[in-house]
């Protein structure tokens, strides 16, 4: 089966947990940023930084099976923003060895959010947010909640990223029954905008408050390795941020997508006490 980032737990986890959100851009086949060209090198970065778990956006489905055919200790699960598998996901990528899945859905970001491919506020295109919870393979496990997004990207859709970001908040009660968690997503909002300061009145940015920070702030950069704006996030709740790295990896002049992916290096509240 077919899954996009924010997390929730329960117990006691005897390794960190490491997490990832990370806007692949989607496939092509032409240019010099086709899909062929960029796949071994996201292969090799995901490779090296071995996260637990993966919050993707723009996924298409021949990607997540490309990823996982070259790295077969994940798995991966999502529908696409119109409900099948043909447009793109939100994948949830996890490693086997260190999660089981226990439950996972999704919903639209709409006045209708039950509605597959639902859209309201003006945006062009249907959003969603994709949602799992896993168990970690621990002599006492850890639950959690994983939910991953990705906001409205036009300059008009301010708004829509807000009411977005009080949709997705609103239902996480719900979702994470206690838990701790994690979000994680391209929220397409700077740290100035409306939708920002609603996700961080109610969560934790892991940037701001991890003991250490690696690499750039900024995480778009249109395949040039310089980025110019922060809008890629991983926001928290019951965890603390250890380390929280922009990963920048590259071969040569080939960059694996036209965003950094961001990975925070997780301690459960619980452990910390």
């Amino acid at each position: 089966m077919l899954a996009t980032g924010l997390l929730v737990a329960t117990g006691a986890l005897a390794e960190p947990l490491k997490v990832m959100t990370f806007n692949v851009r989607y496939a092509s086949d032409e240019g010099a940023q086709r899909w062929a060209v960029r796949r071994p090198v996201m292969v090799e970065l995901i490779r090296r930084a071995a996260p637990d778990v993966i919050g993707t956006q723009e996924l298409l489905q021949r990607q997540g099976d490309d990823i996982v055919a070259s790295l077969p200790g994940y798995r991966w699960f999502g529908r696409d923003r119109r409900g099948g598998h043909a447009d793109e996901h939100m994948g949830i990528f996890y490693r086997t060895d260190r999660l089981t899945l226990i439950d996972q859905g999704d919903f639209w970001l709409s006045d209708t959010p039950e509605v597959v491919g639902s859209q309201s506020w003006g945006t062009d295109l249907p959003r969603l947010a994709s949602w799992a919870v896993f168990e970690t393979r621990e002599a006492k496990p850890h639950r959690f909640l994983f939910v991953d997004t990705h906001l409205p990207h036009r300059d008009q859709d301010g708004e829509a990223r807000d009411k977005a970001a009080r949709l997705i908040l609103s239902r996480l009660p719900d979702l994470a029954k206690g838990l701790p968690l994690v979000l994680a997503g391209d929220m397409n909002a700077r740290p100035d905008t409306a939708a920002y300061r609603t996700f961080a009145g109610a969560l934790t940015d892991a940037w701001g408050s991890a003991k250490r920070r690696e690499g750039p702030v900024l995480t778009f950069h249109d395949f040039t390795g310089t980025p110019d704006r922060r809008i890629d996030y991983l926001f928290l709740r019951g965890f603390k941020a250890d380390t929280v790295t922009t990963d920048t990896y590259h071969q040569g002049k080939v960059y694996p997508s036209d965003h950094f992916p961001i990975e925070a290096t997780l301690t459960f509240e619980d452990e910390t006490r």
